[in-house]
């Protein structure tokens, strides 16, 4: 913003001056508000990539006990199994008989949770990836 001034037998036009500092400053304003907004929306931004960041850590702590869960329950599986399998060896047939039964339990139970499992594999990657296309969208807003 380039201005000349006309001059005057006491130097510069005052009033011209004046308004040229007029300008100045309401262009000076507008700067600082257009500033101060962008401050506030970049502060808003950082307290929502903080929110999504601790979601997904806490979806990561959920994701690892969900796993730790899953290898207890199979090795519990396992070694409960084995169990009945050898207390179906050293008895008779009726213990044979009840051991296949809890064997079909277990197998049904074990089965019940890999499709629980699975089903919440699904969701929670969906979850994710809804929240990556969130943080995508906040990268194309900046």
């Amino acid at each position: 913003m380039v201005n000349k001034f006309n001059t005057s037998l006491q130097g510069y036009n005052k009033n011209e001056v004046n308004a040229f500092v007029n300008e100045v400053i309401k262009e000076y304003e507008s700067m600082l508000k257009k500033l101060k907004s962008s401050c506030e929306i970049i502060d808003s931004l950082k307290a929502e990539l903080k929110h999504y960041k601790e979601t997904e850590a806490s979806l990561n702590r959920a994701i690892l006990i969900a796993e730790e869960s899953t290898a207890n329950i199979k090795r519990s599986a396992y070694e409960e199994s084995k169990v009945i399998i050898d207390d179906a060896k050293r008895n008779a047939t009726k213990v044979v008989n009840n051991a296949l039964h809890k064997a079909e339990r277990i197998e049904e139970d074990a089965e019940s949770l890999r499709r629980k499992v699975s089903v919440y594999k699904r969701r929670f990657k969906a979850l994710i990836e809804q929240q990556l296309d969130e943080l995508e969208e906040f990268d194309e807003r900046l």
